[in-house]
């Protein structure tokens, strides 16, 4: 057995089973386990998802915040076993992979990201 082919075994193991459908522009709710002591919470950051990288197991995305007018961003693991859950509250439509520029924007232009027109058929 190859290298590649234990490392892809090793990794199967690993991943998420229900892997979260998001994209960069959508306004994500992440919950995570938080341990204090002895006992563990779920805590939870909503924020607007402004980049993806990595792939496999390896992968991360960031997610922004605007929290007492101050921008906070996070980094989580996709695959990781502290993320409890991933919710999408709301698809945005970007054109861009990395939306950094949110970094330079204050107050409502901080969260701006357009809403993705769903298509109703007649």
């Amino acid at each position: 057995m190859n290298k590649a082919a234990l490392f892809d075994k090793i990794e199967g193991e690993q991943f998420r089973k229900e892997a979260a459908k998001f994209n960069v522009g959508d306004s994500v709710r992440v919950h995570t386990k938080v341990v204090e002591g002895d006992k563990e919470r779920i805590q939870v950051f909503a924020g607007v998802v402004i980049g993806i990288r990595g792939r496999g197991l390896n992968q991360t995305f960031t997610v922004r915040r605007i929290s007492y007018g101050e921008g906070v961003e996070r980094i989580f693991p996709t695959h990781s076993p502290r993320v409890e859950k991933i919710e999408v509250e709301r698809q945005g439509s970007v054109r861009r992979a990395k939306l950094t520029y949110l970094r330079n924007r204050i107050g409502k232009g901080a969260m701006a990201v357009k809403e993705k027109d769903t298509l109703v058929a007649a």
